[in-house]
């Protein structure tokens, strides 16, 4: 029985993205489809994508469009659309799961809620030295396992090493907000498509907030997991990242905060 949807999105970084699916094949929880939201990749991904269905105990689906520049929103509401879950996870393709990542979201999902999750940021050289066994072995979330790789003594190690108790604590004391976040987030797919889904007007930077936001004016609490639901993320460049986006995208979370805005009239339905 599929109880989750699990969409991750991506774009040209079929290296990476090999890693995030082996990540899904090591979770215990099982009853997840997935879903990647590729947005405009080459052919690459795709081949990458087709030779690896034999080696998944999960089905995959490969929604793709053309490329357009940076349209993540797009591509995600593309994909909300084919989910046949009625519990939706979020990710992106540079993100690899904990083996508990789908069932920390999957037991912790509550109605009136979305899940708030967090990440680990791995420096370049760590990314590209952790191999399938790696994540198998779970050894990328092995704080010595890290150590030895040059990762230096931090508080943000506790996002690897916490669990119990200490795990529970630090979700509540953390100042972060619990925020939707692109990389780690979850939430019931009736209440995204309450809000009509991502605005396609946004470039990159916040586009993944504003949803939140929207969530958050339609009566949507959310959970903070930071420290619960845990993922690696890996290096890669933001080519897209230009301030003429950033600015854009300011002044339509502003028009929502003040408006306090639910639908977009720019989301899954036109």
């Amino acid at each position: 029985m599929i109880q989750v949807s699990v969409i991750v999105s991506t774009y040209n970084n079929p290296e990476w993205l090999k890693k995030v699916l082996w990540g899904f094949n090591c979770q215990t929880y099982k009853g997840f489809e997935l879903i990647v939201a590729d947005d405009g990749s080459g052919p690459e991904t795709k081949q990458m994508v087709e030779e690896m269905r034999e080696q998944l105990f999960y089905n995959v689906k490969h929604v793709w469009q053309e490329d357009d520049g940076f349209q993540k929103c797009r591509i995600l509401n593309k994909a909300i659309d084919v989910c046949d879950a009625e519990y939706i996870i979020m990710t992106d393709g540079d993100c690899i799961p904990r083996e508990d990542f789908v069932q920390v979201h999957y037991i912790n999902k509550e109605q009136g809620y979305f899940i708030s999750g967090g990440y680990y940021m791995l420096p370049m050289n760590i990314s590209k030295a952790i191999t399938l066994e790696d994540i198998e072995k779970q050894n990328c979330f092995n704080i010595q396992w890290l150590k030895e790789k040059g990762i230096p003594k931090t508080f943000k190690n506790n996002k690897l090493t916490a669990s119990g108790f200490i795990s529970k604590l630090l979700n509540t004391i953390t100042p972060t907000n619990a925020s939707w976040n692109g990389h780690n987030s979850s939430a019931w797919k009736k209440d995204i498509l309450n809000v009509n889904g991502f605005d396609e007007r946004m470039q990159y930077g916040g586009e993944d907030r504003e949803l939140g936001e929207r969530l958050f004016n339609f009566g949507i609490r959310s959970k903070q997991l930071r420290y619960s639901a845990v993922c690696v993320h890996l290096d890669h460049k933001r080519g897209y990242k230009t301030p003429e986006a950033i600015a854009k995208n300011q002044l339509i979370r502003k028009e929502t905060k003040s408006k306090k805005a639910v639908w977009t009239y720019y989301g899954i339905t036109k």
